[in-house]
């Protein structure tokens, strides 16, 4: 989809966590730029993202991460079509950098200025990775946020069909990382480890939400981890981290995969889209490959980096708001609350 085949070209800027992101993305598809500026090692120190801390290295870095992704795409910020910002959800501070730095920007050059629900972001991150995808289609965003079971209607509809009744997926990975020892950030630790363990040793609960088949709830799992682990320290047993990691790791999985294909067959897709930075999760990627080739479903998800919060997918969701005609006033502001589907 084009506007009269003429080429847009987006500046787009997320801040919602802990990476300073920016990029140029052309017609919602084709990436000219992508700058990442992770905090992970700083965060690291603390076993976790804190926001106070995150909002301040964002200020300090927005303007050289902006500048090079402009440079990197050979473009001025006078040739760019339109800003695209994060605007919610996420930590307050860390989006008000981010809009902050898109208003100054679009106000300057004179340019529309889009803002842009984080998740439809992650979600647009398919449309980069494989150019022939449109909607509708099933996609399960999973995060350190959130864990979602969406239908994406159209390019800016959608319908929210399951979602986590306390900790996202991403959280419990984050927290069951941390009491067995593997610190932060956990998703990729517990991905690494459980690689050596064995994904039976030990049999952690699958929890399903009554009278809600879409719907996910990891806190009890979480619990039954640090249960586990409490009772084998009283006894005075080994723990062997390898196989507490691939077991609640086959526990989430197991969970996401299940909920994801029986949703797809109830309304009738013949695919399943991932989204989200637990998607690039190699556990995950594999479960969900062989459980859509055995019920006949296809199977997509962007590339890691484009899993982890990036600008190129803000970009890519921008383009779509501005095609259609969607522009933020100046009086745009951090929503980190913000809602699936809200204005």
């Amino acid at each position: 989809m084009t506007t009269n085949d003429r080429k847009v070209r987006l500046l787009a800027i997320e801040s919602s966590c802990d990476e300073t992101a920016a990029a140029v993305v052309e017609n919602g598809r084709t990436v000219l730029s992508s700058v990442i500026s992770t905090q992970i090692p700083i965060h690291t120190l603390y076993g976790g993202v804190v926001p106070e801390i995150a909002s301040r290295k964002h200020m300090e870095r927005i303007n050289q991460v902006v500048e090079k992704a402009l440079s990197d795409a050979s473009m001025k910020l006078s040739e760019v079509d339109g800003v695209a910002v994060t605007y919610g959800p996420g930590l307050v501070g860390a989006l008000l950098v981010g809009v902050a730095e898109a208003k100054a920007l679009a106000w300057a050059a004179d340019k529309p200025l889009i803002g842009v629900h984080h998740i439809e972001g992650h979600i647009a991150a398919n449309y980069i990775e494989h150019p022939d995808l449109e909607p509708p289609f099933l996609c399960l965003v999973v995060s350190g946020g959130h864990t979602h079971l969406v239908i994406v209607q159209d390019y800016d509809r959608f319908e929210l069909i399951g979602g986590t009744r306390d900790d996202a997926a991403g959280e419990a990975f984050d927290k069951v990382a941390r009491a067995i020892g593997l610190g932060y950030p956990g998703g990729p630790k517990i991905d690494k480890c459980a690689r050596e363990g064995n994904p039976d040793a030990i049999g952690f609960p699958r929890a399903k939400v009554a009278g809600s088949p879409y719907d996910f709830s990891f806190s009890g799992l979480k619990s039954a981890v640090l249960n586990y682990l409490n009772h084998e320290k009283m006894q005075g047993h080994a723990i062997v981290q390898a196989d507490v990691a691939a077991s609640f790791q086959k526990a989430v999985v197991e969970v996401l995969t299940d909920h994801a294909v029986r949703a797809a067959q109830a309304y009738g897709f013949d695919r399943i889209c991932m989204a989200g930075g637990v998607a690039a999760n190699s556990c995950l990627r594999k479960t969900m490959q062989e459980a859509c080739e055995k019920h006949h479903l296809g199977f997509c998800y962007p590339s890691p980096i484009l899993c982890t919060d990036n600008a190129a997918m803000i970009g890519a969701a921008g383009y779509y708001e501005f095609i259609r005609g969607h522009r933020s006033g100046w009086d745009l502001n951090a929503s980190p609350n913000l809602k699936l589907g809200q204005r």
